[in-house]
């Protein structure tokens, strides 16, 4: 009998160790990579495009086009990047902004060259993109124009900012990345964070209002005002700066930069 139980016992080890032994073999690849991608959630396995950029000159149909009022002269660039959908949106952009330069039957008929006009009638429109930087599914660019027309003082210049969500594959306007309600406290902290300048400039809160061109800076949002808007021309494009700090409780949280936690003094 006491044999017999050591070999029910020596057979229990034996299963066991077998059993045991069987556990610890690594899975199949295939199993293993089927489980997974099944474990993994949809929003890891979502790639974000990693922005790569670089600056083009189109090719016009002609670079100036005449007419009886004169000539203008085009130079119009725009970026090339690995997103279809960003080089197809300033595409767009730029061809709704110029769409003369664009035209080929506006090209057919500028017979006329600017050096057998007066040089004084030469305008000039010029449009330009440029890659700022990514942070995250946040990735920046700079839509810059310039107009001189023949005969002006100066010409006017433009800068505007466009911040493309790549998760969301969408152009962010200002009211997107907002809380709701949020509009006039935003108004308020922005005057109040830049009262010394608005100050000298007689810009009085009562008439201060958001600007919808904006970009992330190293310190805050960055709201940027047209010319004559808020200064002369000679001062340029305005920039306003709201410390992202006092933005806690007005943007949502998805479109806000991660920060450093300061102790508090």
């Amino acid at each position: 009998m006491q044999y017999l139980k050591s070999q029910v016992f020596l057979g229990a080890v034996a299963l066991s160790s077998v059993l045991l032994l069987t556990a610890c073999q690594p899975k199949s690849e295939a199993t293993s990579k089927t489980e997974t991608e099944q474990a993994a959630p949809a929003s890891v396995t979502a790639e974000i495009p990693v922005i790569q950029a670089k600056v083009v000159a189109l090719k016009l149909p002609q670079q100036q086009i005449c007419d009886e009022e004169g000539c203008t002269a085009y130079d119009i660039q725009t970026v090339k990047t690995n997103v279809a959908w960003i080089d197809e949106y300033f595409m767009q952009r730029l061809q709704k902004a110029d769409p003369i330069a664009f035209s080929e039957a506006a090209a057919s008929t500028a017979t006329p060259k600017v050096e057998e006009t007066d040089p004084m009638r030469l305008s000039q429109s010029s449009s330009y993109v440029r890659y700022i930087g990514q942070h995250a599914n946040l990735a920046t660019f700079s839509l810059q124009s310039y107009s001189y027309p023949a005969g002006a003082a100066h010409g006017i210049h433009h800068q505007e900012f466009v911040t493309f969500d790549l998760k969301q594959k969408k152009r962010l306007a200002l009211q997107d990345i907002m809380l709701p309600n949020t509009e006039a406290k935003m108004t308020e902290e922005l005057f109040n964070h830049n009262y010394n300048w608005l100050d000298e400039h007689d810009i009085s809160r009562e008439k201060f209002k958001l600007s919808d061109n904006f970009y992330y800076g190293a310190n805050g949002l960055v709201f940027v005002y047209p010319l004559y808007e808020l200064a002369s021309y000679a001062e340029g494009m305005p920039e306003l700066i709201l410390p992202y700090y006092a933005t806690e409780k007005l943007i949502k949280s998805e479109y806000l930069p991660s920060l450093p936690q300061y102790p508090s003094q």
